[in-house]
C-alpha cells in the first residue's frame, strides 16, 4: 500500500465519519458536555489544574508544572507549523453541522491542538502525579471526543494530536527529570 493510498483510504473513512456526526442530533446532555470540554480544553481547565498543582502539589510541583508547561509549549509551535504545510480543511467546510454552533479558531484541521495540548498537558502532570492520572486522561478524552462531535476535527485529526501530545509529555518529562 503506498502513502497516497493509506491517506486516502483514512480521508474517506474520515468523511464517512463526519458526516454521520455532522447528522447526528445528540442528546442535550452530550452536547453540553462537549461544549464544556471544548471550552475547558480552549485552556482554562488546564490552567487551573497547573494552579492547583502550584498550590498543594509538594515538592515536584513546579518541576511537574514546568514539563507540562513546556510539553504544551512545544505542541502548540507542532501545531501550527503542522497546520500551514497540510492545509487540511475542517470538517465544517465540507458539511454543517446540525447543532454545534462554534466557529472554528482557525482554517486548518490537522492536528488538533486542543488534543495535542490536552495530551501534553494530562501526560506530564500524570508522571508526576500517577494517583491523578487517570481523571487527567479522562478529560484529555473528553477534549478529544469534543472536537470530533462538535465537527471541528476528523477523527484521524484528533489520533494524530494524541500520539504527538503523549510524545512531547514522555520526552519533555524524561529530560526534566534528567537536567533535575
Amino acid at each position: 500500500m503506498t502513502l497516497a493510498s493509506a491517506l486516502s483510504f483514512i480521508d474517506v473513512r474520515d468523511q464517512q465519519l463526519m458526516r454521520r456526526l455532522n447528522r447526528w442530533p445528540a442528546p442535550r446532555w452530550i452536547r453540553v458536555w462537549m461544549l464544556s470540554a471544548t471550552r475547558g480544553g480552549d485552556g482554562c481547565f488546564w490552567y487551573a489544574i497547573g494552579l492547583m498543582i502550584l498550590l498543594f502539589g509538594g515538592p515536584e510541583r513546579f518541576l511537574a508544572v514546568g514539563s507540562a508547561a513546556l510539553a504544551a509549549g512545544l505542541g502548540i509551535a507542532i501545531f501550527l507549523k503542522l497546520k500551514k504545510v497540510t492545509g487540511r480543511r475542517r470538517p465544517c467546510a465540507f458539511e454543517p453541522h446540525c447543532w454545534a454552533t462554534l466557529l472554528p479558531p482557525d482554517q486548518f484541521s490537522f492536528p488538533s491542538g486542543h488534543t495535542i495540548t490536552a495530551c501534553a498537558v494530562a501526560v506530564s502532570l500524570g508522571q508526576f502525579y500517577p494517583v491523578l492520572a487517570v481523571g487527567l486522561a479522562f478529560c484529555a478524552l473528553c477534549v478529544a471526543a469534543s472536537r470530533i462531535l462538535m465537527g471541528m476535527h476528523f477523527l484521524s485529526d484528533v489520533l494524530a494530536g494524541a500520539v504527538i501530545g503523549t510524545a512531547l509529555a514522555l520526552g519533555v518529562v524524561q529530560l526534566m527529570r534528567a537536567v533535575a
